[in-house]
């Protein structure tokens, strides 16, 4: 995203007659005010949900709460200071706050996308070399494997730092990634921090899509199915967080893709309101996951229930907690650990 005048310190006055209207203004803050309350809540419910449930916490759904964090990130601090410059109509909290703005909605969309190519894989293994999962996915493993997602996501932010690619747009009001800073350095971030990972993701998800056709077909010729519907169900679930996370963000990366290649012929041709949205398509894309899963998980949607109303009788949530507490991964490590059992079918 091109950083372009403004009229707080980052630069001079705006272009006369390039003042937006105030229900513009209005749809966007109560776009982000809608995004950042139902972010904050709903991962916040993901998070305890596993904490809470000894059914629910497994190897996979270690990677649910690490991208539940990711989007939570940006909820925290990120999103309340774009609040902030669209209500004052600019950028006025200093050099050092955009920087670590720019940093912490790096650190979420860059975390998610890491996060979801690792659910993609654990799915992947789970599904289709369920008898070599449990090694892969031991307790130990599972938690190294996020805290490699995250070590990966630091270091790909860095550079940033050092390109100066970390600047205010007044059009959506944000300090974020600047597309025409460096052209070899925006086509490496799209193709490296979106057009990879969606490639993995695709192929694994491909391969599980083939085998459960396989096994359709392989029910009406009576043999046996290796699939159970509970494991298909939470398959699909993450299948469809996939899905809207790469339509929420395709927008901005194609952008950012056309920008990056010819950047004095395309910049000035892409309309302010294409840009605008696909920015907000992007932001929205962080409070959908937790919706997603109450839709589509029913171990998600009786938690959230049990949290909702453990609000109102508090001493419910500290009996159930407490009973379910001392068991957790350490005594079901992974999801596949007992084929036959519905265990396995507790993930996402």
């Amino acid at each position: 995203t091109g950083s372009r005048p403004n009229r707080t310190e980052h630069g001079p006055e705006p272009n006369p007659g390039a003042a937006r209207p105030a229900w513009a203004v209005t749809a966007l803050a109560s776009v982000l005010i809608f995004t950042t309350v139902v972010d904050v809540l709903g991962n916040l419910l993901v998070i305890v949900s596993v904490l809470r449930n000894r059914k629910l916490r497994n190897a996979g759904n270690v990677f649910v709460v690490s991208l539940a964090f990711a989007d939570l990130v940006v909820a925290f601090y990120p999103y309340p200071l774009v609040l902030y410059a669209i209500f004052h109509d600019g950028w006025s909290l200093g050099e050092t706050q955009c920087k670590v703005s720019g940093f912490l909605m790096g650190l979420s969309v860059i975390g998610s996308i890491f996060n979801i190519t690792g659910i993609a894989i654990n799915r992947y293994c789970y599904i289709c070399h369920s008898f070599s999962y449990d090694k892969l996915y031991s307790y130990r493993n599972t938690l190294l494997l996020v805290a490699l997602i995250w070590l990966l996501t630091v270091v790909a932010i860095v550079p940033n730092f050092f390109v100066g690619s970390l600047q205010y747009d007044p059009r959506i009001y944000s300090c974020t990634f600047a597309q025409t800073v460096s052209t070899s350095y925006t086509i490496t971030v799209v193709v490296i921090h979106f057009f990879v990972p969606i490639a993995v993701v695709t192929f694994c998800y491909l391969r599980i899509w083939i085998l459960v056709i396989q096994v359709r077909r392989k029910v009406k010729s009576e043999v046996r199915p290796r699939i159970k519907p509970s494991d298909l169900r939470n398959f699909i679930t993450m299948f469809v967080v996939f899905v809207l996370f790469a339509i929420c963000w395709a927008p901005l990366n194609f952008i950012g893709l056309a920008v990056a290649i010819n950047p004095e012929a395309v910049a000035p041709r892409i309309p302010e309101w294409l840009f605008v949205v696909s920015y907000f398509m992007a932001y929205f894309n962080s409070c959908l996951n937790a919706i997603i899963y109450g839709l589509l998980n029913q171990n998600f949607r009786r938690e959230y229930k049990r949290i909702v109303m453990s609000v109102w009788m508090p001493h419910l949530f500290f009996q159930e907690t407490s009973r379910g507490g001392t068991e957790g991964m350490k005594s079901k490590p992974s999801p596949g650990l007992n084929n036959n059992e519905q265990v396995k079918g507790e993930t996402l």
